[in-house]
């Protein structure tokens, strides 16, 4: 097994979460965190998980601008990481830290109940 994918990975998270910060001016994009990039075997192809803080049209928004931004994205890894192929990049919008909140809830409301049925 190559470490070469993982090491790729995260150095594309690191280059789109400062184009995220500093370059990337579309209107449609809201505030945006690149949670992890996974990277095909053979380096060609790279999906790019984000997350964002917001209900869900300004998830979707913020995933469109990103797809508009995709060939800039690219051609900004391209230049930054040395690399033979860049890779094809897909935006996915992560959905982990809303499902984990939401246990979180879950759990101190079940927590906060059986507290109440004990002191009764």
């Amino acid at each position: 097994m190559s470490h070469r994918p993982g090491r790729l990975a995260e150095a594309i998270k690191q280059e789109v979460a400062q184009m995220l910060r500093e370059e990337l001016k579309d209107p449609g994009l809201g505030f945006a965190t690149v949670t992890r990039v996974e990277v095909s075997p053979d380096l060609r192809h790279a999906k790019i998980f984000i997350s964002v803080l917001g209900d869900e049209t300004e998830q979707v928004s913020t995933i469109k601008a990103l797809e508009r931004a995709a060939g800039f994205v690219r051609s900004e890894l391209g230049r930054r990481i040395r690399l033979r192929y860049t890779p094809e990049i897909v935006f996915k919008l992560d959905q982990s830290i809303a499902q984990g909140s939401r246990v979180l809830q879950l759990l101190n409301k079940v927590m906060d109940g059986s507290e109440d049925d004990g002191q009764s």
